[in-house]
């Protein structure tokens, strides 16, 4: 009886263990529809963390975290996550407006960001002082959790690397912040 006790406790602690892991990451298809709080359980390690401020405004706090603990700019098949935390409201409209003014920056020419601009007035919603905005790269796939829960996916393999130029191109209008996010100043 106890033997038959012991093998029902370690069955069900066994598929519990085996159900978070499918419902985290499996294999090639990205399944996540709840981050965890503690993104270290992905296997994930922070590359460099940023604060972005205007004049003496604290805007937001960002993250960057591969596998590897190292960002290759090149390697667009990496997997990775950049979360945002904002330190102030911001509607989902100033958000975009904000992002087309970034790829303006970085001279995206608009025919190539004008198309993801209907997906992510979708995707994303306004933001409150304490929400993040985390994006989720695996396999050329682009998945956003707003306070980690799922939003939405952008499945183009060309949107990540864009998106993320943004704060880690080398042309980008926050070269200190993209040192910080790269790990290369503290």
């Amino acid at each position: 009886m106890i033997k038959y006790l012991f093998s029902i406790i370690f069955f069900i602690n066994f598929t519990t263990v085996v159900t978070y892991a499918a419902n985290v990451v499996m294999e090639d298809n990205i399944v996540i529809d709840t981050l965890p709080n503690d993104l270290s359980q992905l296997n994930f390690k922070t590359v460099g963390k940023a604060k972005f401020s205007v004049l003496f405004w604290d805007i937001y706090n960002s993250t960057l975290y591969t596998q590897t603990g190292r960002y290759l700019h090149d390697n667009s098949s990496e997997s990775l996550l950049f979360e945002i935390e904002y330190l102030k409201d911001i509607t989902a409209e100033d958000l975009l407006e904000r992002t087309a003014q970034q790829w303006e920056h970085l001279n995206v020419p608009e025919l190539v960001y004008s198309k993801y601009l209907p997906a992510l007035k979708t995707i994303w919603p306004d933001i409150s002082s304490g929400d993040k905005l985390t994006l989720f790269v695996q396999n050329q796939q682009s998945v956003f959790y707003f306070n980690h829960e799922k939003v939405g996916v952008i499945e183009e393999a060309d949107f990540s690397k864009l998106f993320l130029d943004i704060w880690l191109s080398p042309n980008t209008s926050q070269t200190q912040l993209r040192k910080e996010l790269l790990g290369e100043v503290k």
